[in-house]
């Protein structure tokens, strides 16, 4: 089973990373971006028997490891 965990900053973070990434593309005349947030994605192979636990499997995953929950949000995405 294949899944994605999208993992961002809570609302209300400082993005200093996506302000540079603003900022380039501002600098190379792309306009008509009010700004940019950045945040990481996982894709992750399962071996898990149903949805539900494969859920779980990746909810524990990002509760340990894959995001900082003191500053970071995720979500699980599973097709």
């Amino acid at each position: 089973m294949k899944a994605r965990v999208v993992v961002t900053l809570r609302s209300g973070i400082l993005d200093p990373q996506g302000k540079a990434i603003e900022g380039a593309l501002k600098s190379l005349h792309v306009d008509g971006i009010k700004s940019v947030r950045q945040g990481k994605i996982f894709d992750v192979e399962l071996d898990a028997a149903d949805r539900s636990a494969a859920e779980a499997l990746l909810r524990e995953a990002c509760e340990k490891l894959l995001a900082n929950q003191v500053v970071e949000d995720f979500q699980v995405e599973i097709p």
